[in-house]
């Protein structure tokens, strides 16, 4: 009996038969655009194969050069293309895996001249405007679909996914809100619904033995979106057409409601596929916020849903399918949602990784190979860099000692997971902390070892994670008993008042305005969560076009200043994917920005600071006129960055012992735990 039964149940799809009810999503890594990078996309794709993976769906290809999602983007709309896509197939299937194609026509999330949608519309996160296609260019994309699934099948692919989600062009034919036109293609619910519908029916008559997923958006999450009964009027004519599975979309690129990010509670979108699922006969797929096998098994014991898609969490850990069928759920390295090294990557051309596990994106570059010759490593300091440092090297076979000066592991994750929308960062220290136990490396907590320890011991590696600790800005009043570091406040070693002033507004001042603006339980139940952001009802009396409602976010419990010396928007350097979310949760709750200021002093009245005169935008010139301001407050919290722990440098340095310098203790700049792992598993990989 398998731990999960409902997940390790198999099923037929179209006639092809899965081993099991877990799909790995599609996933763009950036592999995608360059065949000359596909023997490393296909060693990508056979590590999750052999770590238990069905079905897994590929990135997004283009059926047409418009269609493109850059101008160098993948394509597949040629036989020479296809040979190379034996590549992927034949790598998957040696590997015992099964490999689907998705069709994805960019529309005009096209990041290039040459976009095109229903409407001449253009995109609030494209630089081009889209042209719109004329009746004939809308029956040649049909056939483009068609004939790039009879490509695709050639290839040796098992299924396709025609994307029409998230924003996508035949997502745009769908809404009101990009679809304008009036003739066959527009004009009202049904014939909006005419484009998608066709595409499928060219497929399936083209490739009648492939079987076709479809990614249907059941929550636009836009103005102008689709109505609740036109999906579902979609979906039955998407059946008719041929399709045999739907896999769920949630939410267009460019909606200012979060659907994927940590914050989001997990599983929070599975009504909505709960009430397609009751509208249609073939499978559907969850997806979105799901990445533990307990709630994928709940997810299809309630019956929300046939399947479930995954496709951070394969970044993340590759063996997911084979940890969770044998009952190894604890083992799982599991996806944070934090979108640094994937979603960030892939919307700034960068080829997609994860911030838990380096090596995804790298499995022909960073090779964990077993050592021929085992060595002693110390690694000192158990923050993400000191984990990951540890665990990779004792997979290896090295003989591994951790040190941690605090009586606990995680270091800054220790404290960002008290933050509220952050709690899954637990989960990393979940996973490092049974692997170091599996792998037998001794950890030694509340050890501050000194330099002569490590000398004495004769160790052949040691490796510095020793971190960071807060930088102490030069203000007078320092000494005042209203002033609190991050890590006493986060840590509940202090508390604050309830009108308080951060100083310093990165990342660090963000997730500390969360801390304090939030009140009650750390978790946000799923109903609060929607109510905050606006997310509607389906069906009722709250239903809304789009799945919007009115934002209704809790009031925050104190008065919050967030004050920064640069004169710079608040926000403007975090994730790519991320700091809108941050940057709109910080207005909801009310917190006070305050640019440009110069601190003057702490004591009983307040905070004491400068800031700009009037209109005055020169902030950063010595004569611009500046006029001060007093906040105040009961607490002042410092977050004013930090500095490197790097006192065991010099004399180990001096020993000529074999030293590593990473994380934290190497750059102290605005904490990147993305870094800070990748370098401690490069080094291990090293030794």
């Amino acid at each position: 009996m398998t731990a999960h039964p409902r997940l390790s149940a198999p099923l037929s799809i179209g006639g092809l038969e899965l081993p099991h009810r877990i799909l790995m999503g599609s996933m763009h890594t950036g592999m995608e655009d360059d065949p000359e990078q596909f023997p490393e996309l296909a060693a990508y794709f056979a590590e999750r194969a052999r770590g238990g993976a069905g079905l897994m769906i590929t990135g997004g290809f283009s059926p047409n050069g418009e269609g493109r999602l850059t101008p160098g983007g993948g394509q597949l709309s040629d036989p020479a293309q296809a040979a190379h896509h034996r590549i992927l197939t034949d790598a998957v299937h040696e590997a015992g895996g099964l490999l689907a194609l998705q069709i994805l026509h960019a529309g005009r999330y096209a990041y290039h001249p040459k976009a095109v949608s229903a409407s001449a519309t253009q995109s609030p996160i494209s630089p081009f405007p889209a042209r719109e296609l004329t009746d004939e260019q809308v029956r040649a994309a049909i056939q483009d679909f068609a004939r790039c699934a009879v490509l695709a099948q050639e290839a040796g692919y098992d299924a396709v996914e025609i994307m029409g989600s998230e924003g996508y062009l035949l997502n745009q034919f769908l809404a009101q809100r990009t679809n304008q036109r009036e003739d066959d293609w527009g004009g009202d619910a049904q014939r909006r619904r005419r484009f998608p519908v066709e595409v499928v029916r060219a497929v399936r008559a083209a490739a009648p033995g492939l079987p076709i997923i479809y990614r249907i958006s059941l929550m636009d999450l836009v103005d102008g979106g689709q109505a609740w009964e036109d999906v579902v009027a979609l979906a039955h004519e998407l059946e008719d057409a041929g399709v045999d599975v739907f896999n769920t979309g949630i939410g267009w690129h460019e909606a200012r409601v979060p659907t994927i990010v940590t914050s989001v509670p997990r599983a929070a979108f599975t009504e909505a596929t709960a009430a397609l699922k009751a509208e249609v006969s073939v499978p559907v797929a969850a997806s979105n916020r799901i990445s533990m096998p307990q709630d994928a098994e709940a997810i299809l014991a309630e019956g929300q849903a046939d399947l479930v898609s995954m496709a951070r969490p394969f970044l993340a850990d590759p063996a997911w399918v084979r940890k969770a069928v044998e009952g190894r759920d604890e083992q799982i390295n599991t996806c944070i949602a934090c979108n640094q090294a994937c979603l960030d990557h892939t919307f700034s051309q960068k080829r997609a990784s994860c911030l838990v596990n380096p090596r995804a994106g790298r499995e022909t570059s960073l090779v964990l190979q077993p050592t021929r010759t085992a060595q002693r490593v110390a690694v000192v300091g158990a923050g993400p860099a000191g984990l990951a440092t540890a665990v990779a090297a004792a997979e290896r076979g090295h003989h591994v000692e951790l040190f941690e000066a605090q009586d606990h592991l995680g270091g800054q994750f220790a404290l960002a997971q008290r933050i509220p929308g952050k709690e899954e960062f637990a989960q990393t220290l979940r996973y490092f902390t049974q692997r170091l136990d599996d792998l037998g490396v001794e950890v030694r907590t509340g050890h501050r070892v000194s330099a002569q320890e490590l000398i004495d011991a004769g160790w052949d590696h040691v490796i510095l994670a020793t971190g960071v600790e807060p930088r102490v800005p030069e203000i007078e009043g320092l000494e005042h008993p209203s002033v609190i570091t991050y890590p006493d406040l986060v840590s509940g070693r202090r508390q604050a008042g309830e009108r308080v002033a951060v100083i310093g507004a990165g990342g660090i001042g963000v997730d500390v305005c969360e801390f304090l603006t939030h009140g009650g339980p750390q978790t946000t139940p799923v109903e609060d969560w929607q109510k905050e952001w606006g997310v509607a009802p389906l069906s009722g009396p709250d239903a809304q076009i789009g799945g919007l409602r009115k934002p209704e976010p809790e009031p925050s419990p104190r008065q919050v200043h967030l004050v920064q010396r640069r004169a710079s928007s608040i926000g403007k350097d975090l994730g790519v994917t991320t700091g809108w979310v941050h940057r709109a949760a910080l207005r909801a709750r009310g917190v006070h920005q305050i640019t440009g200021a110069q601190y003057v002093r702490i004591d009983d009245d307040g905070l004491h600071l400068t800031v700009p005169a009037g209109e005055s935008s020169d902030t950063e010139a010595t004569d611009a006129p500046r006029e001060p301001l007093v906040l105040p407050v009961d607490s002042v919290i410092l977050c004013a960055g930090q500095v490197s722990q790097r006192e065991l440098v010099e004399p180990l340095e001096h020993s000529g012992i074999s030293l590593h310098i990473i994380g934290g203790a190497d750059v102290a700049a605005e904490l990147d735990a993305k870094r800070a792992i990748k370098q401690g598993v490069e080094v291990a990989a090293a030794l």
